[in-house]
């Protein structure tokens, strides 16, 4: 980038200003954390100073929320595989 392009960026509003690449990476392992990255997920996902972070932690919630509807999923269909088999045996 060059000193221009950094000029616009630094005259932002800390609410617009973009994450680096290295922040993304950041968040996503403190949110892999199992309580507290839950914790600093909805921190993030309901938190007002910077409209980037908080719809990463928007969109990292939704895809927990559809991985824990898929392991239900797997969970009630091995569970009914088991309950079949155990009939037929």
């Amino acid at each position: 980038m060059n000193n221009i392009e950094l000029d616009e960026i630094n005259r932002l509003p800390t609410k617009y200003r973009p994450m680096g690449a290295w922040s993304y990476f950041g968040y996503q392992i403190l949110f892999s954390i199992p309580l507290i990255g839950f914790i600093a997920l909805l921190v993030c996902a309901f938190s007002d100073t910077n409209i980037n972070r908080r719809s990463f932690a928007r969109s990292y919630f939704c895809v927990l929320i559809i991985a824990i509807i898929i392991a239900v999923i797997l969970v009630v269909a091995l569970g009914g595989c088991a309950a079949i088999a155990g009939v037929f045996n």
